[in-house]
């Protein structure tokens, strides 16, 4: 298949969670023999402020982890759809792109595409912003892709699609897989943006205090922490290392015994099921993992064997102990929540879906499955 796909940003990671997916997802459809093409905005914030932030040569640094990855840049004002959808057998459009594109894309596809157009939803928006994400024109959309049953069952019931799929992320295991443990730097490490106060409350309870009262040796990664996010982490003791760029993080959850997940609140009330990608990519680098609550309302992992839960600080506090004094138990966990990844979320497993879509869609077998010799044949 000719894909072609409009997101954010597949060079930028910089607050921007999407790209981790994004990246897998093309490494795994161009690996398959698939034609890839990525657009994304010219000046976009997240490049921006990585490139302002830490200069361009990071993105030189992003090759030697993703070789030959490449994006094309676009204007609204300058895009000429025709000349990109021309050969397009499927296009997937992602929400954080702005209403005009996706609105004009749509009437690209019923004036003159015969391509399929599915939309792409990773965030709560469409239950924190409702007003904004109906004003999305879905019209001659064939579809919609969600990253988790009850937005799928949203869309549908909002009437904003007529047809929904549930598509979860995943972890790269081409990046995210385990290390080579040489030596520990310390006990725990958490990768994650501070945001816009969805979790303060939950950061403070589930991974600052129990950090501090344990004494345990920290650090934590990550953007946006405001003055007092900053201050309460060297209050705990704990080293705050900023952005990370997330093909690194492998490398830094090798070198720690432990990490926790703390889910945005959004998610834990509005949108079960959903957990977003960084505990996939956590237990793909067989880390043992501890989370406060979320409901696995989709039966994605077995909680409890592939992840510990606190139900409160004091819990996280008993896990975290367990884990750090008991070798044992610590390999056996993390052993477990690495072969629930390898065996049923990887970036590969969520392409298989893509590609059973694409059948319901009507996309030509002789597309969408492509053999080893034309798949050397393409490479060519």
């Amino acid at each position: 298949m000719h894909i072609v796909l409009f997101y954010h940003s597949i060079l930028s990671d910089w607050n921007h969670g999407n790209a981790h997916f994004l990246r897998g997802i093309v490494r795994e459809l161009e690996e398959r023999g698939h034609q890839v093409n990525v657009y994304e905005p010219e000046n976009g914030w997240s490049l921006q402020n990585l490139v302002d932030g830490y200069g361009k040569e990071k993105l030189d640094e992003l090759q030697q982890y993703y070789p030959g990855i490449s994006t094309n840049f676009y204007s609204l004002e300058s895009i000429n759809l025709d000349e990109v959808l021309r050969d397009a057998d499927l296009v997937l459009v992602h929400e954080w792109n702005e209403h005009e594109l996706v609105k004009r894309i749509g009437e690209h596809r019923a004036n003159k595409g015969k391509y399929k157009l599915l939309f792409h939803d990773t965030h709560h928006r469409a239950v924190t912003e409702r007003e904004s994400m109906a004003k999305y024109d879905l019209s001659q959309y064939d579809g919609v892709l969600a990253f988790g049953q009850k937005i799928r069952d949203l869309y549908l019931q909002q009437g904003w699609t007529q047809n929904a799929w549930t598509w979860h992320e995943a972890a790269d295991t081409s990046v995210f897989y385990p290390h080579e443990r040489k030596e520990y730097k310390g006990d725990l490490i958490w990768i994650g943006n501070w945001g816009d106060e969805e979790r303060t409350a939950e950061l403070h309870e589930f991974l600052i205090n129990p950090v501090k009262e344990l004494g345990l040796k920290a650090k934590i990664y990550g953007v946006r922490y405001p003055e007092h996010a900053r201050k309460a982490l060297a209050d705990a003791g704990i080293a705050y290392g900023g952005w990370l760029p997330n093909y690194k993080a492998a490398e830094e959850f090798a070198r720690y015994k432990v990490t926790v997940h703390v889910p945005r609140r959004p998610y834990v009330e509005a949108l079960p099921g959903i957990p977003t990608i960084r505990p996939f990519e956590a237990m793909a680098c067989g880390i043992p993992l501890i989370s406060s609550p979320w409901d696995d309302a989709e039966n994605l992992f077995t909680p409890g064997e592939d992840f510990l839960v606190a139900r409160n600080g004091q819990e996280m506090q008993q896990h975290l102990q367990t884990i750090l004094h008991n070798p044992e138990k610590a390999n056996a966990l993390a052993a477990r929540g690495l072969e629930t990844i390898r065996s049923r979320h990887t970036c590969a497993h969520r392409v298989n879906e893509l590609e059973k879509v694409c059948r319901e869609l009507g996309i030509a077998e002789s597309k969408v499955y492509i053999t080893p010799k034309e798949r050397i044949l393409h490479a060519e």
